[in-house]
Order: structure tokens, then sequence, then C-alpha cells
């Protein structure tokens, strides 16, 4: 199968680099230029357009950051559904909601082009590595067919159900990681206060009943005071809106996620939304 990639950022860049190394065409696009060199150097081909993506590939896969980006880069000038012919699969692998998921797939079918929702949890770490989790919604039989290129990135690849389904599995993800990132912050602001060394804070937290992901990899970045991305707050904050919008639809009181929103705004309006999740220590610094 041939692919072609579009997006490729901080998970995108490392996710088209593991589907090259597995053996597969590949075709790559960015809007920023600078980001296809690693792939010029491999002498993998770069298209102009999200158009020429779709002439030339069998699957098209978009990372982008969110629903208008996918938009666009689908539906816009030059977008995927211009070069796109009859029996195309579009993988959408960013995070935003059922709703679009469900959205997209409708028009994308009017012109006989199948689509899977397909977001990934794992960080920058998972992408690299080709460890990912992959939530995934549409027809089985479509899933099967590009199951090998899940596979070249990622490690535990779930088929959740029709289309919109990969999305919401990947909502329920960020309700966890958000309030997960949430409960360390407030351990490592009160630890602060009461004069706790941090070591010994990590390695109770490490072994014990609390351990998880976000202790693992993000709480020895908050300790080294290094706040760079591994996955950036403001794509949080904007999946944990999603999140909220999915419960109001559906009458579902998510408090602790609500909390977590309304901290992850104020880190945003304090210009760190590029830097990584785990900056939220910063708010309750701040707080404190």
């Amino acid at each position: 199968m041939r692919v072609g990639f579009i997006g490729l950022g901080i998970m995108g860049g490392s996710m088209a680099m593991r589907i090259h190394k597995a053996g597969f065409p590949l075709i790559v696009y960015n809007r920023t230029k600078s980001k296809t060199e690693p792939f010029a150097k491999l002498d993998i081909p770069i298209a102009n357009t999200p158009k020429e993506v779709a002439e030339k590939s069998d699957v098209v896969i978009d990372m982008v950051t969110d629903a208008p980006d996918v938009e666009e880069v689908l539906f816009g000038p030059n977008g995927v559904i211009q070069g796109a012919y009859q029996g195309l699969i579009v993988i959408d692998m960013s995070t935003n909601s059922p709703e679009y998921a469900r959205n997209f797939a409708e028009r994308l079918a009017k012109y006989g082009i199948e689509f899977l929702d397909a977001p990934v949890t794992g960080g920058d770490k998972g992408a690299r590595e080709g460890t990912l989790t992959i939530m995934v919604g549409g027809k089985y039989e479509i899933f099967q067919r590009v199951k090998p290129i899940f596979e070249a990135m990622g490690k535990t690849i779930v088929h959740a159900g029709g289309v919109g389904n990969g999305q919401m599995l990947k909502l329920l993800n960020q309700t966890v990681v958000g309030i997960n990132m949430l409960a360390v912050a407030e351990a490592i602001a009160l630890a602060k206060k009461a004069g706790i060394d941090m070591e010994k804070l990590f390695t109770v937290l490490s072994t014990g009943a609390a351990n998880s992901f976000t202790v693992q990899y993000y709480m020895p970045k908050m300790m080294k005071g290094d706040y760079e991305p591994g996955f950036r707050a403001a794509h949080l904050k904007k999946d944990l809106k999603y999140v909220l919008e999915t419960a109001n639809k559906l009458n579902v009181p998510l408090p602790g996620t609500a909390l977590t929103l309304q901290l992850y705004n104020a880190l945003v309006a304090k210009g760190l939304g590029e830097k990584g999740t785990h900056t939220l220590i910063k708010v309750y610094d701040d707080l404190s």
C-alpha cells in the first residue's frame, strides 16, 4: 500500500518515519516545509499539496491539530478531496470529536472514499518508539486492510466499532490523562510547601498504587523544570473541551474534567499553551 502522510509535527513526524521504516512506499506533506527535511534526506517524496498526496496514495493519513485543520486538509483548496478517487482510504489520526468524525465520513462517502478515525495516545515517546495505542473507528474490513500500517506505529491497536468510536475512546483517555496530571501537580505543590524531598516523593509515587505514565514520564520533567512538550498543553485543553461538549450532550456530569479544563485555560492564558501538559505545575506554583 502506498501511504501519504499529512502533518509532521511532534507526533506526526515520528509516526511517518515509522511507516517508512516498515517498508511502505511513502509521500509526505507539511505546511511548514522545514519539517519535511528529514524525509527529503531519505529521498522520500515531498508533496506540494494534500491533493498531490491523495493522487499518489492508496491510504492518506492526516495528523493535524484540530477539526478545522482536518477540514482544511481534506476539503479545502488543493485538499485531499481534489485528488481523491473511489476506493481511497482516509485515516484521521488527529483528536477531535465523534461528531466531527461522522461528519467527515459522510462527506467522503459521497465520493466513494473510505474513512477511519484513529486517534492515538502515548506521546512523543510512543511515536518515536512505535509503541502508540491506536483507537480505530470505522468499517472492520477497512480496519483489517490497513492494520499493518497501524502496526508500524503502535503496539496496541483497538478496533472500537463504528466511525466516531475511535474519537470517543480517545476523549475518555484524555479525561484520565488530564485528571492524572492534576493529581501529580497537586502532590508536587503540597510536597514543596511541606519540605518533602522530590526524589523520595518520586520513589513512592512511581512504585506504589499511585504509579502511572504521568508519574513515570512527566514527573521527572517537572522536577527538572523541563517543560518542552511531549504533548502540548493547548492540545490537551482542546481535547478536554471536546470531552465536556460530548458529556453535555449526553447529560453526564464530569466535575473533575471541568476543573482540569479551567486550570489548563489558566495555563494557556499565561502564554504557556505551546509547552508540555506537565507545565500545569506552574499554575499551582502561582496559586501557592
